[in-house]
């Protein structure tokens, strides 16, 4: 199914991106929607590689900005068709995040002549395990596809400014026991129960709250899982809690997997997964976030901003959309909010940047360096 005029009202056009779902690892055909919207206007350059459409202007601008959008969802949760009422849109993905998509969308068509060179990517896999991420996938295939002198995260922030991200481990603690038949249980001993003070040590933890720049990045420990026992009648011998962790982007990676293993010295520890967070770098994105007229704040949760720090690009997240709603059933996207965002950054984009330090940085984009 086409997308309609990528130039019609962004309610209209929001609604269109929400009604072809797009579930992580299928996003064939909103990909395909987006290519062919895209690949019809005259001033853009498209590229696409799985499922990820890549749209460039090319005409020699002092800078390159990168704005970027994921096109999966989470998997439906009744949410689906989308509707309009009360000046929302209501549907799956609206606010994460293709009420952004559109927003961007709507710019790369009504934009020929920015002041600024645009990328626009519009990525598949967000939603889950990070090899699969489309950004992961260009930076490994076409790097020079992401070069930028800085990028936008269509991520939803009330159409606020949210600097950095933090990082995320994933552990899993595990206690042992010793198996048993459950009528003869004096014999055993029981994982589940051995696992009592792992839960209390996590209810009992008070979580850091680290201050960077101005910005206070709050921290969270949590079991999100426990697992144990084969059978109802047996005495399990080993209980698993995994735990989730939030740090703070000064945290390192290895930092933050020494900080959870230092909680439970006594118990096995096995990290499966562990990423970091951004820090804010909120200098070279000074312009923006002035044009942008919030005042930033702390973004509670990983984005791929961490990913853009890691490429050495400094990064945002701004969007339309309550991230409290996100993956929720009755997510929505207010379409004020949409209409703010893009005027936001089309005025941005339309204005060309001040400074001799953003002509160096273009210059050094511009060379590969």
């Amino acid at each position: 199914m086409p997308l309609p005029d990528l130039t019609t009202d962004l309610g209209g056009l929001t609604r269109a991106l929400v009604d072809l779902p797009s579930e992580s690892g299928r996003e064939e055909r909103l990909a395909d929607a987006v290519e062919e919207a895209l690949g019809a206007l005259p001033h853009l350059t498209v590229d696409r590689l799985g499922n990820s459409v890549v749209a460039r202007t090319d005409l020699g601008r002092p800078d390159r900005v990168l704005i970027a959008g994921h096109l999966d969802t989470v998997p439906a949760a009744g949410n689906l068709p989308s509707r309009l009422a009360d000046g929302r849109v209501y549907g799956l993905g609206a606010c994460d995040m293709k009420g952004g998509v559109a927003v961007a969308l709507r710019l790369a068509a009504t934009l020929p002549a920015p002041a600024r060179d645009v990328t626009y990517v519009f990525y598949e896999c967000e939603e889950v395990e990070g090899d699969r991420n489309g950004l992961h996938r260009i930076a490994a295939e076409r790097p020079g596809l992401l070069a930028a002198n800085l990028a936008v995260l269509m991520e939803p922030s009330d159409a606020g400014v949210e600097a950095g991200c933090q990082g995320v481990l994933t552990a899993d603690i595990v206690v042992r026991g010793e198996r048993a038949h459950t009528a003869r249980s004096w014999k055993g001993v029981n994982a589940a129960h051995l696992a009592a003070p792992v839960l209390q040590r996590l209810a009992e933890h008070r979580p850091e709250r680290v201050p960077i720049d101005g910005l206070e990045y709050r921290e969270g420990l949590n079991a999100v899982a426990v697992r144990c026992g084969v059978a109802g009648n047996v005495v399990p011998d080993e209980c698993v809690i995994t735990v989730n962790a939030r740090f703070a982007p000064s945290r390192s990676a290895e930092q933050a997997e020494a900080y959870v293993r230092g909680l439970f010295p006594e118990y096995e520890v096995h990290v499966t997964e562990v990423v970091p967070g951004a820090l804010p770098d909120l200098e070279p994105l000074g312009d923006l976030v002035a044009a942008l007229g919030a005042r930033p704040r702390p973004k509670l949760g990983w984005t791929d901003v961490a990913r853009f720090a890691a490429l050495g690009t400094p990064a945002l997240n701004y969007g339309p959309g309550d991230p409290s709603l996100a993956h929720t059933a009755g997510e929505y996207v207010p379409v004020e909010q949409l209409t703010e965002c893009e005027k936001r950054l089309g005025e941005w984009l339309s204005r060309a940047r001040r400074g001799s330090a953003a002509g160096a940085r273009a210059r050094a984009v511009r060379q590969g360096r």
